[in-house]
């Protein structure tokens, strides 16, 4: 089954840290750049941060210094370290591979249910 699936969201205070991660089924993930986005309801789909195969990243300016995405690919999980978290952080967060690469209507067939994250003031 190729599937991603998201965890590890959850309610926090400004300030505090999370980690999420994303268990991602099918070689289609492990051997390409990997991707964290967030969505809230009316906005477009925000990309958060990737990371290529062989671990190079990038972030939006957004979260830049205080979110770090990695992989282990021989667990198949990619996951988000969140520290520093603003009110401004609060949507929910999905994986899916990097749409600059494939495209929308092509990554639109893997979306998972994504992991709420809730920051409080």
């Amino acid at each position: 089954q190729v599937r991603l699936v998201e965890s590890g969201g959850g309610l926090v205070q400004a300030g505090g840290s999370l980690r999420l991660s994303c268990a991602a089924s099918g070689s289609i993930f492990r051997i390409n750049t990997m991707a964290w986005y967030r969505q809230t309801p009316g906005k477009e789909r925000e990309l958060v941060a990737t990371i290529t195969s062989g671990g190079d990243t990038n972030y939006a300016d957004s979260v830049k210094g205080r979110f770090t995405i990695s992989r282990d690919n021989a667990e198949n999980t990619v996951y988000l370290q969140m520290t520093s978290l603003k009110p401004e952080d609060t949507t929910v967060y999905y994986c899916n591979l990097d749409v600059s690469r494939f495209g929308r209507s092509f990554i639109n067939k893997y979306w998972g249910q994504g992991t709420q994250v809730t920051v409080s003031s």
